[in-house]
C-alpha cells in the first residue's frame, strides 16, 4: 500500500500551474519537433540536421506521439501531390471538415496502412537499425515509456500530463491544420488548393498555421510571409543555425520593384513563375476588384446585382464554381467587355507558368507581349499592374 501511494505522489510536486507549465513545455518541445524534423527536414527537404539533434527529434517524436517517420512523410507528401481531391489522404474539401476536425488521428492510421502510399512518397525517410528494429517497429513502446516517465516523476497527476501530449499532436496538427487550414482563414497567395492562414496560433502549432504560405512554397524552410506573421519554428531553426546544427537550403523568396525598370528579361521571368500565387493574388487586388467596383457604378440595378461576389469567382483559384455561378460568370463576361479582358488576360498570364517546357527566352517573349496587350487596353487598372510586373525581381534567397 505504500508503494501504491508512492507511486501515486510522484517524485516530483508541483503546484497546479506548473503541473500546466510542464505539460506545455513537453507538448511545445513535441511540435517543435515535428514542424522541424517531420515537415520541414524529412518531407520537404529544406534545412539539413545534425546527425545528434536529428535522432534527438527522431526518439522525442517516438517517445511522445508513436508516429514513424516514414508513414507521416509519405502521407504528407501525397497530401501535397493530390491535395484537395479524392486521392488527398486528408482534404476536409472532400472528406468534410467536421471528419478532419475530430477524427484526424483515424484518417492519417487509415492511410498509414497503405503500403502503396509508403512506397511512392516514403523514400529518403531514416532506415537504420533503430528504426527497423525498434521506432518504425514497436512505436507503442515510446508510448509506454512516456507514460511510465510521467506517473513516475508526478504521480496520478503524470496520467493527466500523458494524456494532454497523447492528444496534442492529433487534435493540432491533424485536426486543426489538416481541417481549418484548409477550410477557414486568410489566403496571402491564391494557391489551386484551399490552404488558409490560420492566426494567431504560432506559439501552440509551432508555425505550422501559416499553411497557405506553405502551400505557395512547400520547399522553404520558413512559413511566414508577412512582417507579422510568427513562424515560431522558423526562430528556433535560426537559433540552432547558429550553432551549426541546422543548415537551411531553401526558403521562400522575397520580393523587390525596381522604379523605372521598362526591360522585361529573365529576372524578371523567374521572379513571376517563382511567386506566380502572389501575382495571382495582387492581380485579383489590383485589377479584378477595382475593375469590377467601377463597372458595379456604372451599370443598371439588373447587372450590379449580378456583379455582387462575381470578383470572388474571378480570382479565387480554388473555387469550383457550382452550376449557377457559372451562368453568372458566363452572363458577366459576355456582357461586360471590360470584365471579360481583365479575366482573359489572366488567364492568359497563367499560361506563363502553366507551360513549364518553355524556353525561358520564350516566356521574356511572351510576358512583354502580354504587358504590352495589357497597356493598349486602355484600361488603367491593367495598366498599372503591367508596369507593376515590369519592375518585378527577386531579392537574395537567403
Amino acid at each position: 500500500m505504500e508503494l501504491l501511494v508512492s507511486l501515486l505522489a510522484g517524485q516530483i510536486d508541483l503546484p497546479v500551474w506548473g503541473y500546466v507549465i510542464v505539460a506545455l513545455t513537453l507538448t511545445h518541445i513535441t511540435i517543435v519537433s515535428v514542424t522541424i524534423f517531420l515537415h520541414r527536414h524529412q518531407s520537404h527537404n529544406s534545412i539539413t540536421l545534425n546527425p545528434l539533434i536529428s535522432h534527438f527529434f527522431r526518439f522525442w517524436i517516438w517517445l511522445t506521439t508513436g508516429i514513424v517517420t516514414k508513414q507521416w512523410v509519405a502521407i504528407h507528401r501525397k497530401h501535397h501531390a493530390k491535395c484537395e481531391t479524392e486521392e488527398d489522404p486528408h482534404s476536409p474539401q472532400t472528406q468534410g471538415l467536421r471528419k478532419i476536425l475530430w477524427q484526424g488521428r483515424e484518417v492519417y492510421q487509415q492511410a498509414a496502412r497503405q503500403q502503396d502510399i509508403l512506397d511512392k512518397y516514403g523514400n529518403g525517410t531514416p532506415d537504420d537499425w533503430l528504426e527497423r528494429r525498434l521506432y518504425g517497429r514497436y512505436p507503442i513502446i515510446g508510448i509506454l515509456t512516456m507514460l511510465s516517465i510521467d506517473v513516475a516523476l508526478f504521480g496520478a497527476i503524470g496520467l493527466t500530463i500523458f494524456a494532454v501530449q497523447m492528444i496534442w499532436i492529433p487534435f493540432w496538427a491533424a485536426g486543426v491544420i489538416n481541417g481549418i487550414g484548409h477550410f477557414w482563414g486568410y489566403r496571402n497567395f491564391e494557391t489551386q488548393d484551399a490552404s488558409r492562414n490560420i492566426f494567431p496560433w504560432g506559439i501552440l502549432i509551432g508555425g505550422e498555421e501559416l499553411h497557405n504560405n506553405h502551400h505557395a512554397y512547400a520547399s522553404s524552410a520558413r512559413l511566414s510571409n508577412k512582417w507579422w506573421e510568427l513562424d515560431i519554428g522558423w526562430f528556433y531553426i535560426r537559433v540552432l543555425s547558429l550553432f551549426r546544427l541546422v543548415k537551411v537550403m531553401k526558403i521562400s523568396p522575397k520580393v523587390k520593384l525596381v522604379a523605372d525598370k521598362q526591360l522585361i528579361d529573365i529576372d524578371t521571368v523567374r521572379a513571376v513563375v517563382r511567386n506566380r500565387f502572389h501575382i495571382m493574388s495582387l492581380y485579383g487586388q489590383m485589377v479584378i476588384r477595382p475593375v469590377i467596383q467601377e463597372e458595379c457604378q456604372r451599370a443598371n440595378d439588373y447587372f450590379r446585382n449580378l456583379y455582387q461576389g462575381i470578383s470572388k469567382l474571378l480570382t479565387r483559384e480554388d473555387l469550383k464554381p457550382a452550376d449557377n455561378e457559372s451562368k453568372r460568370v458566363t452572363e458577366v463576361l459576355e456582357n461586360n467587355k471590360t470584365i471579360e479582358t481583365v479575366y482573359r488576360l489572366k488567364q492568359q498570364l497563367k499560361e506563363l507558368w502553366q507551360n513549364s517546357s518553355s524556353q525561358q527566352a520564350n516566356r521574356i517573349q511572351r510576358l512583354q507581349a502580354w504587358c504590352h496587350e495589357a497597356e493598349q487596353t486602355g484600361i488603367v487598372a491593367l495598366q498599372e499592374f503591367a508596369a507593376y510586373l515590369r519592375g518585378y525581381t527577386l531579392k537574395s534567397a537567403i
